[in-house]
């Protein structure tokens, strides 16, 4: 997407992704020229749409989109929880960065949703502290009545869903930036067999 032009909504931007992950889907990667691409981006990255995903290896966002340098400001977290130093990046690119776009984009057979799921009291480490953030969705989602790796999935979904609501209330950037029109939000989910990436919720 890197390149200057006339700026584009987040529902623009949300519908070129798509499309690079259509051919990521296809295995029809768009061919770049990275030498020149490097040195333009040496004078500054302008960034269509900020990204929070998954640390898990499988889950590359600029792979997955079909992106390439510049195009993409992500932030990389286990389970896609949340900290200060991760809603603080993400409001960076909302409030510096000007990007229109803010994608949560989980995965399916999450390791740490499936860790919250099954053994929400864990203590290892730093992990709980994961785990722990995740519990409350996978709590819910159990209410459901589900179990097995459907629990996981709605697991998932559900605490997707609440990752949106929990960064229009603590960040006041990101907040008012949606309020204001000046920032659509997508919450999606990726399959790994597939390569797709599926819409759950949008802000337009």
């Amino acid at each position: 997407m890197t390149g200057a032009g006339p700026a584009l909504s987040g529902k623009q931007v949300w519908q070129r992704l798509m499309a690079g992950n259509l051919r990521f889907v296809q295995g029809l990667f768009m061919r770049r020229n990275l030498v020149d691409l490097r040195r333009t981006l040496s004078q500054g990255q302008q960034p269509e749409a900020a990204v929070l995903c998954c640390s898990d290896s499988r889950v590359a966002a600029e792979i997955i989109f079909d992106q390439s340098l510049g195009d993409l400001f992500v932030v990389r977290t286990a389970g896609l929880v949340l900290e200060p130093t991760s809603i603080g990046s993400l409001e960076y690119a909302v409030a510096h960065l000007h990007v229109p776009l803010l994608v949560i984009k989980g995965h399916e057979c999450c390791g740490a949703v499936t860790a919250a799921v099954e053994h929400p009291e864990v203590d290892e480490g730093h992990i709980g502290a994961i785990v722990r953030q995740i519990a409350p969705a996978a709590a819910q989602a159990r209410q459901s009545g589900v179990s097995g790796p459907e629990l996981v999935e709605a697991a998932t979904e559900q605490h997707l869903r609440a990752l949106a609501e929990t960064l229009r209330r603590q960040s006041p950037i990101i907040g008012e930036a949606l309020d204001a029109g000046r920032l659509d939000l997508v919450v999606s989910k990726y399959y790994l067999n597939s390569g797709q990436v599926l819409t759950l919720n949008a802000t337009f």
